[in-house]
C-alpha cells in the first residue's frame, strides 16, 4: 500500500486559491476569524463578544500602519477562506535570537471548517516562514491551539516553556 504524500494531496484545494496580503479594509474579516478561531477552541461567546469589539479597536491601526501584516486566503469567487496575521514584535535579546530585539509572531491562523486539514494553513504558514527570513528574523514564535499543534510540529515548531497568568478580575 502506498502512502500518499501530504503536500500532494492538499495541492488541489490550495491551488484554487488566491493568497493576498491583508489590507486595512480587512479589520472586520480578520476580527470574525479569530472570534471563529477561538470559538472552534471552545471559548465561550460571554468573552468572544466583548473581544471582538475591542480587538477591532487595536487592529485597525496596526493594519493601516503595517505592523500588522499577513494574508487572507480566498476561493475562486472571491471569497475570504482562511487567514493569519504576523507582527515583528518588539523582545530583548534572548538566547535563542542573542543579537536581535525582536521576534516574528504568528497569530490569528484561521481556516474556515470545510477546508480545514487541505493544507491551507500550512500554505498561510509556509508564507509566514518565507516573510520571516525575507525579513531577517532568526526566531518566530506562535501559541498552538490543539487543532493546530499537530501542523506546527509538522512543520519543526517546538514548543517552549511559556506559561501565563491571567490578571482580570
Amino acid at each position: 500500500m502506498t502512502t500518499a504524500d501530504p503536500a500532494q494531496s492538499c495541492a488541489p484545494a490550495t491551488s484554487a486559491l488566491a493568497f493576498r496580503p491583508v489590507r486595512a479594509s480587512d479589520v472586520d474579516l480578520i476580527a470574525r476569524q479569530r472570534r471563529d478561531m477561538f470559538a472552534a477552541n471552545g471559548r465561550p461567546d460571554e468573552l468572544l463578544d466583548p473581544m471582538v469589539v475591542a480587538f477591532r479597536a487595536w487592529l485597525a491601526p496596526r493594519l493601516a500602519s503595517g505592523d500588522y501584516f499577513g494574508w487572507i486566503a480566498e476561493d475562486a469567487a472571491g471569497e475570504p477562506v482562511a487567514g493569519l496575521g504576523m507582527m515583528a514584535i518588539d523582545w530583548g535579546p534572548h538566547p535563542l535570537h542573542p543579537r536581535q530585539d525582536k521576534r516574528g509572531y504568528i497569530t490569528n491562523v484561521f481556516v474556515e471548517p470545510h477546508l480545514r486539514g487541505a493544507g491551507v494553513a500550512r500554505a498561510l504558514m509556509a508564507k509566514a516562514t518565507e516573510e520571516g527570513r525575507r525579513r531577517g528574523l532568526d526566531l518566530m514564535v506562535l501559541h498552538a491551539s490543539t487543532m493546530g499543534r499537530p501542523l506546527y510540529e509538522q512543520l519543526g515548531w517546538q514548543a517552549g516553556s511559556e506559561m501565563t497568568l491571567s490578571l482580570a478580575s
